[in-house]
């Protein structure tokens, strides 16, 4: 069985919030699949459900994020689990924004949620990082993370929950590389994108083109045969070439 948290803080005021992308996640989840209504246990909303023909509970803790871990290790030992079936879908300042991650184990990042559930259940669980990206200064992170979704996310975001939510079938069966490359080819729109060499400048891209043109046009300007100016041979190949 898998338990699936998905991350946010309680109220209306915080509902939009880029911090709120892990509850934004569960509600698409449950609508997806057709979980039960959510109801109040483990002081959180819970809502269960099947995953790849698997029992799932979703859980959205309700004790505000700093406080996470006590609604999820509530859920885990209730239903006597292990770290290792519990999976956590949060916002993730140090990825670009519709950029989604899936790792096993590892620290909090800073994440006082991800801090929170480590101290309860320990460090090994899934954690589903879904980009939120980074305002660029420290000083500006709180407002960033309880700063609502600008209206110019809702394109990618939707796409991205839509993806979370149609392939959470392999995220209950543990294929990780198949959930982010899906999730990914959503929001990216199945382009494929080539990762530019940070050793080449567009510059110099265009100068070794520029010198490659050339280098091609002389090769062609080459004579094939190099023609000696007396003698015997010279004699024969300037008559078998028609050169006086």
């Amino acid at each position: 069985m898998l338990l699936l948290a998905g991350l946010g803080n309680p109220g209306v005021q915080y509902a939009n919030n880029r911090h709120n992308v892990g509850y934004m996640a569960a509600d698409e989840i449950a609508r997806r699949h057709n979980f039960s209504p959510w109801s109040k246990k483990f002081k959180g909303l819970i809502a269960e459900g099947r995953l790849a023909g698997e029992k799932a509970i979703l859980i959205k803790p309700q004790t505000y994020m700093n406080l996470s871990g006590q609604s999820v290790g509530e859920a885990m030992r209730f239903y006597k689990l292990h770290a290792a079936d519990v999976a956590v879908l949060y916002d993730e300042l140090d990825l670009s924004p519709g950029k989604v991650r899936l790792k096993t184990g590892g620290g909090s990042g800073g994440h006082n949620g991800i801090r929170s559930i480590d101290q309860h259940i320990g460090n090994g669980f899934r954690r589903v990082r879904i980009g939120i990206g980074h305002p660029g200064a420290k000083e500006l992170v709180h407002g960033h993370v309880l700063g609502d979704f600008a209206k110019d996310d809702r394109d990618w975001l939707e796409k991205l929950l839509e993806a979370i939510a149609d392939n959470a079938d392999m995220l209950a069966s543990g294929d990780d590389s198949g959930f982010m490359n899906k999730t990914s080819l959503a929001v990216s729109g199945g382009a494929k994108q080539v990762p530019a060499r940070s050793d080449t400048s567009p510059s110099q891209i265009l100068q070794k083109a520029k010198s490659q043109s050339h280098i091609r046009q002389a090769r062609q300007n080459k004579p094939a045969i190099a023609v000696p100016e007396s003698g015997p041979m010279a004699a024969m190949l300037k008559k078998l070439l028609g050169k006086d």
